[in-house]
């Protein structure tokens, strides 16, 4: 997206402070206003801001938002937050106060594309959102190109076979295999590798 303040943003962190609460959770409450506010105040479109123990999954799907960001990270709700997103990926923003290398490392493999310790302010907010938003985009990248070497690999495979057995069958050479998988490909509008693959499913039927 040209404009990173169009982006529809969801955050995840408290909403309200519960009766009653200590300091810790106070404070936290606290963050998580400030971290609205700095938004906001930075012309982004918060689409909503959900509690951890939201029902996310169903939230997410029904929002559609381009950008999620946990605030404070909370182990369940980044759980259901990846989740959420497992088929349909979106840049994870996390901010926390915890700096343990463990959880950080977990949070980056487990798909959040910026993991943020020590609060944001609102100064910040861009570069953040920003560094987050390239970093999805070169992940996606990667993913695509592993996707598509597994995929051709994998066709690689099924023509070899499929080679085999017919020159196996024909007793010709594997260059002549290959024309007449070519031509069945050809004379049928279809992928080599589609070719192949039913001429393999043929062959096991009849094994």
């Amino acid at each position: 997206m040209s404009d990173p303040k169009q982006l529809k943003i969801v955050v995840i962190n408290s909403l309200v402070v519960p009766e009653g609460a200590d300091v810790a959770a106070q404070v936290q409450a606290e963050r998580a206003r400030a971290l609205r506010i700095g938004l906001l105040e930075g012309g982004y479109n918060i689409l909503a801001a959900l509690p951890p123990d939201a029902d996310l999954e169903e939230q997410i799907a029904q929002l559609q938002p381009d950008v999620i960001i946990v605030d404070e990270q909370s182990d369940a709700a980044l759980k259901k937050v990846v989740a959420a997103t497992a088929n349909e990926r979106r840049p994870i923003v996390c901010f926390t106060e915890d700096n343990d290398k463990e959880k950080m490392h977990a949070a980056i493999e487990a798909g959040v594309s910026a993991y943020v310790v020590a609060g944001l302010s609102a100064e910040r907010v861009k570069t953040v959102l920003d560094v987050a938003l390239a970093r999805f985009e070169v992940d996606q990248k990667l993913r695509h190109e592993l996707s598509e070497t597994k995929i051709k690999l994998a066709e690689r495979k099924v023509i070899e076979r499929a080679k085999g057995l017919l020159m196996e069958r024909h007793h010709c050479s594997e260059d002549d295999a290959y024309r007449k998988l070519r031509r069945l490909a050809m004379d049928k509008n279809l992928k080599l590798s589609e070719v192949a693959q039913r001429m393999i499913d043929v062959a096991d039927l009849l094994l």
